[in-house]
């Protein structure tokens, strides 16, 4: 759950009074190097419309018109003008140049921190050069260390007043804060943050050094902070140190820090507003990697079911082709098969009638005929449904059956190495090898001019899957450099493979054609079933 960011009246009277309260109470606590009003007014401008600043700028001036009073202007009315009235004016239209130019109210990013910084930077130098140029027309000749000594303080000052109180702003008025981030940035406070000041305070009631050592290292929770919680926590951490050892220094009555001490504080706090930027910057990257890999994760899910639904679409295909060749090749074998021998049974019936009429010849050629068309019958029945498949069973049917023939009729020697149980694999994988063998065979025959092809198969069980190692290669000719059109032995091979859910791959080698194929069964075993 996110906390929403408070929001201030649309009203300018009312926010001139709580912009009023607020400078008084700040007022408070400035000191050399210290100036938490300058940073209120620098964040009150970035941050309220310029609609409102003339009701900002005449509250500042009715409260330090009222503390002038409480002092009894010991420069007068003109002097109070001259002194208070040309840095409000000059912020205000710096501020105003540069929100023209796009400077938001954040620090979401590194780059929109520096980017701030870069902006109080020329603000400050704004302020103090016109502050320096009335300097010079007021004061005695033969004092520029004093007013060099001056421009110095009040930049320094200026500057750890915004660093210390716009960040502070920006995360009540601009951000939105997670209840659960708020809830772990309040118990690091009640264990970190109250233990490390009673440790500092302890070390402050010290003599010198140990207090110019406890301001240093005060800044070791404000580290801790910027990573844990990023620029809100190191913000936080930097005011609440900052003003606690402040308050503590004037409670114990020790000697206002030096300037080197604050312009430590000042490059600290620059750095810890930098770090913990860049860790808000680091963890939101983390967080949106995190989340493409969850959509990836469920990209990757959903492409595997998509796959596993095209290879089951596949099998599925190619079951029904395995079916439907089965089922003509019945047909064939019932009908055509059946009407051969009829016709040959007649023959051999009329063969006596037609010796006497002298048509033997006739009978012969007939005989012939029904011969070679039963031939081509058992080729094309065979290239339907092998029926050796069925009578020898996987391995006696690579290694005794047509394929040998063809090859052994063609001249070329046919060497096998079989390994494995091929009732592991189901029937689709094992008409698969099968098939993949009798087509590489074929290519060979046809096309390689080889004199040697070799069959290696594996059938095997890897993590509960039956599998099958099948290699196959021949010493031809080779593959072209550019296959012919129409061409579909290889690409087929591979589609049947891929519908299987396995692995084709054509390996290089200096003569022929060398394939390895990787087959998975659907047979799935478990520790039990082995």
């Amino acid at each position: 759950m996110r906390l929403k960011p408070l929001r201030l009246p649309d009203s300018g009277p009312l926010l001139a009074a709580g912009y009023l309260l607020l400078w008084l109470l700040l007022w408070l606590t400035v000191q050399p190097y210290w100036m938490l009003p300058y940073g209120l007014r620098f964040g009150a401008l970035l941050l309220t419309p310029v609609r409102y600043w003339g009701w900002l700028l005449g509250g500042e001036l009715v409260a330090t018109a009222g503390i002038g009073l409480a002092h009894g202007l010991p420069q007068g009315w003109l002097g109070f003008a001259i002194d208070e009235l040309p840095e409000p004016l000059v912020m205000a239209a710096g501020l105003w140049l540069l929100r023209r130019f796009n400077l938001h109210a954040s620090l979401h990013s590194p780059q929109e921190v520096t980017r701030l910084l870069l902006s109080v930077v020329l603000v400050v130098t704004a302020t103090t050069a016109v502050d320096a140029a009335l300097l010079a027309l007021v004061s005695t000749p033969g004092s520029p260390e004093l007013i060099i000594g001056v421009l110095g303080e009040e930049l320094l000052s200026h500057y750890l007043g915004i660093l210390l109180i716009v960040p502070l702003m920006i995360m009540l008025l601009r951000t939105r804060i997670e209840q659960r981030a708020l809830v772990s940035l309040f118990m690091d406070g009640l264990l970190v943050m109250l233990p490390s000041m009673t440790i500092l305070l302890v070390l402050s009631e010290q003599a010198a050094p140990q207090p110019q050592f406890a301001r240093v290292l005060s800044l070791a929770p404000v580290l801790f902070f910027a990573f844990r919680h990023g620029w809100r926590g190191a913000s936080l951490a930097m005011l609440i140190t900052s003003l606690g050892m402040t308050l503590a220094d004037q409670h114990l009555g020790h000697a206002p820090s030096n300037a080197a001490a604050y312009l430590f504080l000042a490059v600290a706090g620059t750095g810890a507003l930098m770090l913990g930027s860049a860790t808000d910057a680091l963890r939101r990257s983390s967080e949106r990697v995190a989340e493409q890999n969850v959509y990836l994760g469920a990209v990757n899910r959903r492409l595997d079911q998509l796959a596993h639904q095209l290879r089951d679409a596949a099998r599925g295909n190619l079951q029904a082709d395995e079916n439907q060749r089965r089922h003509l090749a019945a047909e064939l074998h019932d009908e055509l098969g059946q009407n051969i021998t009829a016709i040959q049974t007649h023959v051999k019936l009329a063969q006596a009638r037609l010796l006497q009429a002298g048509m033997e010849d006739i009978s012969t050629s007939i005989n012939t005929i029904l011969a070679h068309m039963r031939r081509a019958l058992h080729r094309l029945l065979d290239d339907l449904r092998p029926a050796v498949l069925d009578e020898f069973g996987l391995l006696r049917a690579l290694d005794e059956g047509p394929i040998r023939d063809l090859l052994n009729a063609a001249g070329m020697a046919y060497c096998t190495e079989l390994h494995g149980d091929p009732r592991l694999l189901d029937d689709d994988t094992r008409t698969a090898i099968y098939r993949l063998v009798q087509e590489s065979a074929t290519n060979a025959v046809k096309h390689a001019k080889a004199s040697e092809f070799r069959l290696r198969l594996r059938i095997g069980e890897r993590q509960g899957i039956a599998v099958a190692l099948l290699d196959l290669r021949d010493d031809g000719t080779g593959l072209p450099s550019r296959l012919p059109r129409g061409g579909r032995g290889l690409q087929g091979m591979r589609d049947r493979v891929t519908s299987l859910g396995g692995q084709f791959r054509l390996r290089p080698t200096p003569a022929g054609v060398h394939l390895r194929i990787l087959l998975r069964g659907n047979n799935h075993f478990s520790e039990n079933s082995r």
